[in-house]
C-alpha cells in the first residue's frame, strides 16, 4: 500500500507544478503522484500558487568543470595568473575562489562547487522589505481597495524620477501571495477584487495552462424561462460528486421531477466527462433533452461537443453560485449517505450507482406532494411520447 505522506523528489515537484499549471486540482495531482493531498497543498501554499523559478547558474560564475581545472592546476603547481589565463578569467576570480575554499592546500572542486551553490540559494531581498516608505504607500493603497496594477501605474506617474518608489504590479502580487518574502501581510489579499487563495498571473495562465478553459459559454441568465419555473420537463442540472484522491461520479438531476441519474467516471478530464454524459443523455427521449445547467468546472470545457452530440444546450452558473443548481446540490447532499466524503468512488460499478439512484428515485418527496421522482418522471415520459 502506498504511503499517504511522502517526501517528493525533484522530479515529483516538477510534475506537481506542471499539472497545477494545466489546471488540475490538488486531489488529482495527489492521485497521480501517489501521495496525500496535504503534501500537494503544502507545496502550493508555500509558493502562493506560483511555480518557483528554476535555479540556474549564471554564465559568469565558475562551473564545476572550471573548479576541476583549478584543482588540477593547483595540484600541478600552477600559479593563480597561469590558471586565470587558462580559464579566461580574471586572476582575482581565481584567488578569491581559492581563498574562500581553504586555500591551495585544501581546495577540492566538488566541495567548493557545492558550497558556492548553497551560498547562491539565499533569496534576493524583496523591494518592499528594503524600502519601508514604498511598503507603507503600497499598504495604504491596498487597504483602499486599489489593485496592484493601479498602484504600480500611480507610483510611476507620481514618482517619475524616483526609481526607489516604483515597482511592477507582479512584485506586489508576489509579496502578497509568497509569504516567505515577509514583505506584505497575507490579510491584505482580502482587499483584492477576487481575494483568491493563490496567485495565477494572467500572462502565465494564457501561456502555460493550455487547453481546458471555459470559452464561449452560455450564462444561466440566457436559460429559457420554462427551465426556471420547472413548468416543462427535460431541463437538467449536473455536477461531479468527489470522493477519495481524485475519484468522482457524475450526477444529473431533472429539475421538474428531481429524477437523478448517476454515471461512473474513471477520470475527470473534459473528454471523459463529456463522452460519458452524452452517452447517458442520448438514451433519453428527445422531448426530455431540453437543457443542462452546470457550474464553472473545467470538466465541461468541451461543452460544444456535448451540445453537438446531444442537441442539448449547456448553461453555466455564475461564479460561486451553487444555489443556482439547487436541485443538484440538494441531491448531492442526499447521495453523501451512500458515498461519504473520502470514499474511493473508483471501486463502484455502474450497476451499484444505478441501484443508489433507484433508491432516491423511488423515495417520496415533500416538494413533489409526496410523489416519488420516478412517478413524476414517468408521467413526463408518457406525456411527451
Amino acid at each position: 500500500m502506498a504511503r499517504r505522506y511522502k517526501l517528493l523528489s525533484p522530479r515529483d515537484v516538477e510534475v506537481l507544478w506542471s499539472r497545477w499549471q494545466e489546471g488540475e486540482t490538488a486531489v488529482q495531482i495527489s492521485a497521480a503522484l501517489g501521495c496525500h493531498k496535504g503534501t500537494i497543498t503544502w507545496h502550493i501554499d508555500r509558493a502562493g500558487g506560483l511555480r518557483p523559478r528554476p535555479r540556474r547558474r549564471a554564465a559568469r560564475h565558475l562551473t564545476l568543470a572550471d573548479r576541476e581545472e583549478i584543482s588540477r592546476g593547483t595540484a600541478a603547481g600552477c600559479g593563480v595568473r597561469a590558471l586565470a589565463r587558462q580559464l579566461g578569467r580574471p586572476a582575482s576570480t581565481i584567488s578569491r575562489e581559492l581563498r574562500r575554499h581553504g586555500g591551495v592546500a585544501a581546495y577540492r572542486a566538488g566541495v567548493a562547487d557545492a558550497a558556492a551553490w548553497a551560498r547562491a540559494r539565499r533569496p534576493k531581498p524583496c523591494r518592499l522589505t528594503c524600502e519601508p516608505r514604498l511598503r507603507q504607500v503600497v499598504e495604504r493603497r491596498l487597504r483602499a481597495d486599489w489593485s496592484p496594477q493601479q498602484i504600480a501605474a500611480w507610483l510611476r506617474r507620481t514618482y517619475p524620477d524616483d526609481l526607489t518608489m516604483q515597482l511592477s504590479h507582479e512584485t506586489i502580487y508576489r509579496a502578497l501571495y509568497v509569504q516567505a518574502r515577509g514583505a506584505l501581510k497575507r490579510a491584505l489579499v482580502a482587499h483584492l477584487r477576487r481575494g483568491q487563495r493563490y496567485r495565477q498571473p494572467r500572462a502565465s495562465a494564457r501561456a502555460e495552462r493550455g487547453p481546458g478553459q471555459l470559452v464561449d459559454i452560455m450564462p444561466i441568465a440566457a436559460r429559457p424561462a420554462s427551465a426556471d419555473t420547472r413548468a416543462v420537463p427535460g431541463h437538467w442540472e449536473g455536477d461531479l460528486l468527489g470522493g477519495r484522491r481524485g475519484t468522482q461520479i457524475a450526477t444529473l438531476v431533472e429539475r421538474q421531477s428531481r429524477f437523478v441519474l448517476l454515471e461512473r467516471l474513471p477520470t475527470a478530464d473534459s473528454a471523459t466527462v463529456v463522452t460519458a454524459l452524452a452517452r447517458r443523455v442520448r438514451r433519453l427521449p428527445a422531448a426530455l433533452r431540453q437543457s443542462l445547467t452546470w457550474d464553472r468546472g473545467k470538466e465541461m470545457a468541451q461543452h460544444h461537443r456535448f451540445t453537438v452530440t446531444t442537441d442539448v444546450q449547456v448553461y453555466f452558473c455564475d461564479p460561486q453560485s451553487p444555489w443556482q443548481r439547487g436541485s443538484n446540490e440538494n441531491t448531492n447532499g442526499l447521495l453523501r449517505q451512500y458515498f461519504p466524503k473520502g470514499m474511493d468512488l473508483s471501486r463502484l460499478t455502474q450497476r451499484e450507482l444505478d441501484s443508489v439512484a433507484r433508491k432516491l428515485n423511488t423515495r417520496p418527496r415533500q416538494t413533489l406532494d409526496w410523489k416519488t421522482p420516478a412517478e413524476v418522471f414517468e408521467a413526463s415520459v408518457a406525456f411527451t411520447s
